[in-house]
């Protein structure tokens, strides 16, 4: 059997491996499991039929209500804040060429926080549609400080992660610190900064959350997409990709910027998720292989999975209670970051 899979068209073409293929296809199928579990259960449990019904219009109107209203928000922030992380945490790994990296533990997720939390506690009367840019705008302060505080006469990727991790424990502190301190601030926008600060999707609605974070995932998603093959390059190493005409800084600013964007806009809406940035991508390369053009989509995949389990748990294991999807993915992200560390303690 053929490893490769050949796709001709008048100008363009391109090989996918059938393993890659594969997994792929499977982890859709997975997604579409967990979507229809993740929308029929809760304290009123539908059936995976009337809940594809309801999802077409065909369902009854009490049940339609439950999924449509309540459910399918919540689901669809799932998957689009866990592709985001997983995406921008496999472009980082990429980037850096280090496997320990990720945005939240080099700090990156921390200054997307620290201005989503700026955003609530000083400006909540602004629309929401502007929630992303201050996100974003932290996002990028933090990576900036990473790099003013790693660079010596060049970057190491040991001294990157070192660096990031105190400045993300120093940006978490202070956020902390600012919410504290903002005794002027409701208790109820104080209540929500916190549940922000762990990792949160409940009270999501379609309108306000998910029209707000769809339009930058379909348009950064497609480009990191789009420059995977540079990855694939960078990874022979900065030499050999200039050897074969790549223009290394260029699309290594590019990429950055990507993934630093997915990691702020997909923070603004769900808050301080941590660890699937850094155990999505090397799942899916157990999947696909080391390729960037199979490792992007299928961490997207993976990491969408990821969250949708995870705030299926959080929302129906401790009935009535509502724990936050973080820190599911804290407990096993955490233990998964240190089997990392032990497995290249060496390198």
């Amino acid at each position: 059997m053929n490893r490769w899979i050949t796709v001709r068209g008048r100008k363009h073409s391109f090989q996918i491996e059938r393993r890659t293929l594969i997994a792929i296809v499977a982890l859709l199928i997975a997604n579409v499991v967990a979507v229809i579990v993740c929308a029929g259960l809760g304290s009123t449990r539908i059936g995976p039929l009337d809940v594809v019904r309801s999802i077409f219009g065909a369902g009854d109107a009490s049940s339609e209500m439950i999924v449509m209203t309540l459910r399918m928000p919540r689901v669809v922030i799932a998957i689009l804040v866990g592709a985001g992380l997983a995406v921008s945490g496999a472009l980082l790994q990429g980037i850096v060429r280090n496997p320990l990296t990720s945005p939240d533990v080099i700090g990156i997720s921390g200054g997307a926080s620290l201005g989503t939390i700026v955003f609530i506690l000083y400006f909540s009367q602004i629309s929401i549609r502007f929630m992303p840019i201050w996100s974003i705008t932290g996002a990028f302060a933090a990576a900036g400080l990473i790099y003013l505080f790693a660079y010596r006469g060049g970057i190491t990727p040991l001294r990157l992660v070192l660096i990031g991790i105190g400045v993300a424990t120093a940006l978490t502190a202070f956020t902390y610190m600012l919410i504290l301190m903002a005794s002027f601030t409701p208790t109820a926008v104080a209540v929500k900064a916190f549940t922000f600060m762990t990792g949160s999707i409940y009270g999501v609605a379609w309108d306000r959350d998910v029209v707000t974070l769809l339009p930058w995932l379909v348009v950064l998603l497609p480009v990191a997409l789009f420059y995977a093959r540079h990855l694939n390059v960078q990874e022979l190493g900065d030499e050999v990709a200039a050897s074969v005409g790549s223009p290394i800084n260029r699309k290594r600013t590019i990429l950055l910027f990507v993934s630093v964007a997915l990691a702020g806009s997909a923070v603004a809406i769900g808050g301080a998720i941590n660890f699937i940035g850094l155990m999505a991508p090397h799942i899916a390369r157990r999947l696909v292989g080391p390729a960037y053009g199979g490792v992007i989509p299928a961490s997207a995949l993976v990491g969408s999975l990821i969250l949708l389990l995870s705030d299926l748990v959080a929302r129906t294991a401790f009935v009535p209670l509502d724990i936050p999807a973080g820190v599911f993915t804290a407990a096993i992200g955490a233990p998964f970051f240190i089997y990392l560390l032990y497995r290249h303690r060496r390198a």
